[in-house]
């Protein structure tokens, strides 16, 4: 399956194949001074232990208002990119099929199946009252991880001891809980949807065993041209499963509000476990969703176990409570069990009662535990019909679940010899779908290109937005830096200082090195080295060419180890793999929903050193950003999320790519770097600045040079093709021009 060129053109994937070996390249250390005593390392929070799905998320509300606007929509860019859907897909009239109706005493239901997006189905049961005034509310219930999903059924034992503890009444409607909730919610006159899990029931269009246990990498799709879920080229393009449910739930409310009986302001949602996760996922996207009960699954503890509940970014620096915060002002109400819920109303609803009490809205929030394993019984299933009721103002004075004849499987499945075959779930046919979702999904922001005006501006809030999230750290927010100068030590010309950078608010020590000429012109060139701060220098310990032609021309020159790299090693051996949290099964999101990726982490590093240089009490007056040498992609990202802070940028790409990582663990994983243009879309976002690029093609020189034309500034790109000069010798000449 050949791919597409990227949206800002890009090596070709022959090309970029052979440069796969930037992502593995070992620096070797030249002579340079050290920061820190031989064989210690920086007392940096980043070499503790990763966070992970069972740390302590708590949620701090904001102090007013228009702090939690502001927060908000930073949240949810975050979430809807984590799920691969920022900006929104296209979102074309859906057509369902609808058969197989089951009439009921007071209520039918309807067998639905239909395409969320070319390929990926969506497949339920639609339940209906038979007597509906006017337009009737609808409530959608994502099932969670209950064997069998919409055929759930406890069996023998297991209602025995539903009725053994009183969790359920009735021994036949008891067995079948999910469609127990649909049913009392069609006879107090809601249209409720019941829809699959992908891989449960009829399954849409994944397997259950991939999509809800999937352990292992698989190297035969784990390929720039052949690639499927849970990838390293399935991350760059931020394609995963908690992604493609949420899309599901996103597109049924759709299909939904078309249907002419439905009353479109009163649309509520509920769930348990990871049904629960969905409810409060597409009630913070959806705000078309009036009112959401999820149960068993908010909570500051364990933030949901499946690989269909974790997404890359989705948790970095939140979690589930925030996300409940995020539905206010609309009511959200909660159950928890005996499970990572049971603290719910002592750990986070205190502090959502005080955020909903702050947007003038403190009784659209509650919680309540439940003395039962983990479940959505008959005790939890009456409180959220009292919420809904309430809420949804379905005007009932008392209400009481009834018994009911539950549809057996052969008349809930969506698949039959007349209507249907189940699509085969092979692994072809996964990379086949993936294929064709990728480029279905890109096809609207795809005619966003930054040659004009407008389309610089879009190209901005779209890729510039989302870069945002991805290196998540800007100027804004790096905080306080603390400089602690370990020596002083007078060259020929000039003073070379070693220090030590504290970015206090995160716990981060950055190894660094200053050179200060004699006669400074107050100008600094920042130099990032792929080695660290000991690429300044030659083995012999004077300083490389480059960067002694510019202090000799009066610019000071700063560098640092960028994390893992120089001083950070304790052996001096360069990191072969980024650490993952201890989990067994092999999914990136499983770290990287809760952690920065190690990339965004060195751009985290420049960051801290630009915002000490603009604010140190000898600050420049101007401040150059160099990349050289594997240093070029993370200064690119630092630029772009620098905000004008630089007056010029240089970097050598030396031609990399992301799209040519092919293992989770690579060092320089960036995930969705490929699904928002990748290399020179970094570059890119650095317009206006003044910039020189070197290692780029012909055919990605002219699409880089495009954001300088849109603002007049085209003098202002220099593209380097010579192959006869150094680049970090040119780069120098170009800076003192």
């Amino acid at each position: 399956m050949p791919r597409r060129d990227l949206r800002i053109s890009r090596l070709p994937v022959s090309l970029v194949l052979l440069l796969s070996f930037f992502s593995a390249l070992r620096f070797s250390e030249a002579a340079g001074p050290r920061v820190l005593p031989e064989g210690e390392v920086p007392n940096d929070a980043r070499l503790g232990d990763l966070k992970d799905l069972n740390g302590y998320f708590p949620f701090q509300p904001s102090e007013s208002p228009e702090a939690w606007a502001k927060r908000r929509e930073y949240v949810k860019r975050q979430m809807l990119l984590a799920c691969g859907l920022w900006p929104m897909p296209p979102r074309p009239a859906i057509t369902a099929e609808i058969h197989g109706r089951v009439d009921r005493d007071e209520y039918t239901v309807d067998r639905v199946i239909f395409e969320s997006s070319p390929g990926l189905l969506v497949t339920g049961s639609l339940y209906k009252p038979k007597k509906i005034d006017g337009k009737a509310p609808v409530i959608l219930c994502p099932h969670g991880h209950w064997s069998n999903g919409r055929f759930h059924d406890h069996g023998d034992a297991g209602i025995k001891r539903e009725l053994d503890s009183d969790a359920e009444i009735f021994e036949i409607g008891g067995r079948h809980p999910l469609q127990a909730r649909s049913v009392q919610l069609a006879r107090m006159g809601c249209i409720v949807f019941l829809y699959d899990m992908q891989g449960y029931a009829d399954g849409g269009s994944f397997t259950f065993e991939l999509i809800h246990r999937f352990g292992k990498q698989r190297p035969a799709l784990s390929s720039p041209d052949n690639w499927g879920m849970f990838s390293a080229q399935s991350e760059l393009r931020l394609f995963n499963a908690l992604g493609l449910q949420t899309w599901n739930s996103i597109r049924a409310v759709d299909w939904l509000s078309s249907l002419p009986d439905v009353d479109t302001s009163r649309i509520g949602v509920t769930g348990a476990s990871g049904g629960g996760t969905q409810t409060f996922m597409l009630a913070a996207l959806d705000d078309r969703i009036a009112a959401a009960f999820p149960a068993v699954m908010v909570s500051t503890a364990m933030q949901g176990g499946c690989t269909c509940e974790n997404a890359t970014y989705l948790r970095v620096n939140t979690g589930n409570i925030e996300f409940a915060a995020m539905v206010a002002p609309r009511p959200i109400y909660m159950s928890g069990a005996n499970d990572w819920t049971v603290e719910i109303e002592k750990k986070g609803l205190p502090e959502l009662k005080q955020h909903f009490a702050m947007l003038g809205v403190p009784d659209n929030v509650n919680a309540k535990w439940f003395d039962y394993p983990h479940n959505f019984n008959r005790h939890s299933r009456a409180m959220m019909y009292d919420f809904f009721n309430r809420f949804l103002k379905l005007g009932f004075d008392e209400i009481v679940e009834r018994d009911y004849v539950p549809l057996t499987q052969a008349e809930a499945t969506v698949f039959d010899d007349a209507n249907h075959q189940p699509p085969e779930r092979t692994e072809e046919a996964e990379a086949a779908l993936l294929d064709s979702l990728d480029e279905s999904w890109q096809q609207e922001w795809l005619q966003i290109t930054p040659t004009s005006e407008k389309g610089l501006a879009a190209f901005r809030r779209v890729v510039g937005g989302a870069i945002d999230v991805m290196v998540g750290r800007g100027m804004s927010n790096v905080g306080d830096v603390e400089y602690d100068k370990k020596s002083e030590t007078e060259r020929d010309g000039y003073h070379e200082y070693t220090a030590l950078l504290r970015a206090k608010k995160f716990g981060e020590e950055l190894p660094t090195i200053f050179l200060y000429p004699t006669d400074w012109n107050n100008e600094l060139v920042i130099w990032i080295d792929g080695a660290g701060k000991s690429g300044l220098y030659a083995d012999d310990g004077s300083l490389i060419a480059p960067v002694a032609k510019l202090v000799k021309k009066g610019y000071a020159i700063a560098s640092a180890d960028l994390l893992y790299t120089g001083e950070y090693l304790e052996d001096g051996q360069s990191l072969t793999q980024a650490r993952v949290v201890n989990n067994p099964r092999e999914f990136a999101g499983y770290t990287l929903g809760y952690n920065h990726s190690l990339f965004a982490q060195r751009v985290h590093d420049i960051l801290t050193l630009i915002s000490f240089s603009q604010r140190y009490k000898s600050k420049p007056e101007q401040i150059h950003l160099v990349g050289v040498n594997g240093g070029g992609i993370f200064a690119a990202a630092a630029g772009a999320q620098s905000h004008g802070a630089l007056a010029s940028l240089a970097v050598d790409t030396q031609g990399y790519r992301f799209e040519s990582i092919t293992d989770i663990r690579d060092v320089n994983l960036f995930p969705g770097a490929v699904k928002y243009g990748d290399v020179p879309a970094l570059i890119a976002l650095n317009a206006p600045t003044r910039t020189f690029v070197a290692g780029e093609s012909l055919d990605s020189a002219e699409a880089l040079a495009a954001p300088w034309a849109v603002g007049k500034a085209g003098n202002q790109m220099t593209l380097h093709g010579r192959t006869d000069e150094p680049v970090p010798l040119r780069i120098a000449e170009w800076i003192a021009e």
